[in-house]
């Protein structure tokens, strides 16, 4: 038989009992108040990590709102929101907040602005976060996106309702695009489901059996191997295509294809 009494005053006391044939065993452990707040640390330490642990394992998405303004306290209404560099479908709206729900492995939230560019904060268990941007923010125009739309997939035209591949287009002709340092800007503000880092682009959703994991360039039908020469000025579309979209161009379009028309190109 084996038994423990343990006294909380002073000292942590633990009596200890154990019976054996010769008779009772009794043994007494006492610590200090300095070696009880250490345990009472440790027991605390313990709980907060399986509770975290926990919370990881759930994969429940967190929900994060937050208040935009810009420095005249203005508040911005749809600057787009950006989970670790890209875009979402999320929009702030006309008093200038957002609410979005994140992953538990999402580590940074942005907004998007032109010609303002990017502000991010990193997520850090917040969920209350709040941007301003310096100076003031042009006035941000939300724009439709129709499923019947024509695509052009270089091998001639259909709609993008009929197509089972994923097609994004951008319309390059609206004259708040020029506000636009270079093409990797536009594409990164404007085009979901994108990552662009300088002058790298990968399109998501596609796991590439090749080393690169840079996309097809295809302007004006020709293939080009960099597009960093081209101003957002200059362009009258832009179209992301990949999966069975893109098969048409066969291997070289495993890592999808971005089509570019350029103004003044021939239909």
């Amino acid at each position: 038989m084996h038994s423990r009494y343990a006294s909380w005053e002073d000292h942590l006391t633990i009596i200890s009992c154990e019976l054996f044939k010769s008779g009772l065993t009794c043994t007494k452990i006492q610590y200090t108040s300095n070696m009880k707040t250490k345990i009472f640390f440790l027991i605390i330490l313990a709980m907060f990590s399986f509770s975290m642990s926990s919370a990881q394992k759930s994969g429940k998405k967190i929900k994060i709102s937050g208040h935009v303004v810009d420095g005249t306290m203005t508040p911005v209404a749809n600057a787009i929101v950006m989970l670790d560099g890209e875009k979402t479908d999320i929009t702030t709206d006309e008093k200038g907040m957002f609410r979005i729900k994140v992953k538990p492995g999402n580590s940074k939230i942005g907004i998007f602005t032109m010609p303002n560019g990017i502000l991010e904060e990193a997520l850090d268990g917040r969920k209350t976060i709040n941007f301003k941007f310096e100076g003031t923010v042009p006035v941000q125009t939300a724009e439709a996106d129709p499923l019947d739309e024509v695509v052009d997939i270089g091998y001639g035209s259909v709609k993008k309702r009929s197509m089972t591949g994923t097609v994004n287009k951008i319309d390059g002709t609206n004259p708040k695009y020029s506000s636009y340092r270079n093409i990797y800007d536009m594409i990164r503000g404007e085009v979901a489901g994108v990552q662009v880092m300088g002058n790298s682009i990968r399109i998501q959703g596609i796991g590439s059996l090749t080393l690169s994991t840079e996309p097809l360039y295809v302007v004006d039908g020709m293939v080009v191997s960099s597009i960093s020469d081209i101003q957002p000025s200059n362009v009258k579309s832009i179209e992301i295509l990949k999966g069975s979209s893109a098969s048409i161009y066969g291997s070289r379009g495993a890592n999808g294809v971005i089509l570019i028309k350029l103004i003044g190109s021939n239909d």
